[in-house]
């Protein structure tokens, strides 16, 4: 390399963004006495969306501050629980995580869901006026300016996704109240009032109900609810905050 150089250091977490040789220690990087760190750690593939504290010889520095030649950086991933200025906690989930949206609604946490891609400009900018933490596998999306907050989706299996997202927010759990479908709220409902999306065997077979505010939707104890329950409880028992 030519030109100024400082030599950083990722936390094991972070080793997923960065290139092999990045992952023994301190490495080199360039800075032209211009950019600020924050930008450094980004282009050597890091969104700030998963960096914690950046520390340079010892102290912690913003991500506003401009390295110097010979810098040692030590970059830390966020501490969990995360804590997300405002409230109440609210996610923003991108199109590739459908099953994770409707579990964590399931799970009672207010989840927008975009089911058609409308363009990382329009997610980011939603994020930023409902002031919700944007959830994607997408680094590139994480990266936009635009952003509230955000987070990284580290797996692709359902199961892990939602624990690590619980573990790494810990929300508020009220299972059972929203709508897996549009994300309103539940209310109870007579069989009258939902007889018309009933089948007859339903019917007869099922007398508690409950009816989404928003959609109209109905929910009843049907086939799938234990499969269901199972996830409520094993979410209750290792995230709630009682």
């Amino acid at each position: 390399m030519n030109g100024p150089e400082i030599h950083v250091e990722f936390a094991p977490e972070l080793h997923l963004f960065v290139p092999q040789a990045r992952r023994a220690g301190a490495a080199p990087a360039p800075v032209d006495g211009v950019s600020t760190l924050g930008h450094v750690v980004e282009s050597l593939g890091v969104p700030l969306t998963e960096v914690g504290a950046l520390v340079v010889d010892g102290r912690e520095v913003p991500v506003s501050y401009q390295p110097a030649a010979g810098d040692r950086v030590t970059v830390r991933p966020v501490e969990r629980p995360q804590r997300v200025p405002g409230a109440p906690l609210r996610f923003l989930l991108d199109v590739h995580l459908g099953t994770l949206a409707r579990r964590l609604r399931l799970l009672g946490v207010d989840t927008a869901y975009e089911s058609t891609d409308i363009g990382d400009p329009a997610l980011a900018a939603r994020s930023a006026a409902e002031r919700r933490v944007l959830l994607s596998r997408d680094r590139g999306l994480l990266r936009r300016r635009e952003l509230w907050a955000g987070a990284y989706v580290y797996s692709t299996r359902p199961d892990e996704q939602l624990r690590d997202t619980l573990d790494r927010f810990r929300p508020g759990l009220r299972p059972w109240t929203r709508c897996t479908a549009c994300n309103g709220l539940l209310r109870e409902a007579t069989k009258d009032e939902v007889a018309d999306q009933l089948a007859h065997g339903t019917q007869r077979t099922y007398d508690v109900f409950a009816q989404c505010r928003e959609c109209g939707r109905a929910y009843w104890k049907g086939a799938h609810h234990e499969q269901l329950e199972a996830i409520v409880e094993r979410a209750l028992a290792e995230f709630s905050r009682g």
